[in-house]
């Protein structure tokens, strides 16, 4: 059981480039709501330019290239939307609180199938080079390491057993 409360904090960690940025806690809500958008979109879209420039991608690429890149968004929209609500929901039981938690997890192994299947066309349209590169980025997640969407080299927690 600890070892897949783990897993599954891992996998919500992971999503980095979907998550929310953190307003100021002195700011109110309405006020950091957009600011807090803005910089997601940012780190998403930051995301996305840096994986089409290590990618390598290919003027002949780009139609498989902007269906994953819109993946990608969509999926940082949804995120970005349950991590907004769940930051909003501060009085709640612990049953529902758990809840909560299990949509983020059940949308973000969701928005995975989807970015999965349009990466596969790309990856698919890859010469070996870019397969290379590929493979090496979403393994260690960009030069830095760590999570698979996160540029930022997010360290792997050791898994407990």
């Amino acid at each position: 059981m600890k070892k897949a409360l783990v897993m599954l904090a891992t996998a919500v960690a992971m999503s980095g480039a979907f998550a929310q940025t953190s307003a100021p806690a002195s700011a109110p809500m309405s006020a950091s709501a957009p600011a807090a958008k803005a910089g997601h979109e940012r780190n998403v879209e930051d995301r996305i330019a840096y994986l089409h420039s290590k990618l390598k991608i290919t003027s002949a690429q780009e139609t498989q290239w902007n269906a994953f890149a819109d993946v990608m968004r969509n999926n940082g929209q949804t995120m970005g939307q349950l991590f907004q609500q769940r930051k909003a929901d501060t009085n709640l039981s612990a049953i529902d609180d758990m809840k909560q938690y299990a949509t983020i997890a059940q949308a973000h192994a969701d928005g995975m199938k989807k970015l999965v299947d349009a990466f596969d066309p790309l990856y698919s349209s890859f010469s070996p080079e870019q397969k290379k590169l590929a493979d090496v980025t979403f393994h260690q997640g960009g030069p830095e390491g760590g999570a698979h969407h996160h540029g930022k080299g997010a360290k792997k927690a050791p898994a407990a057993e």
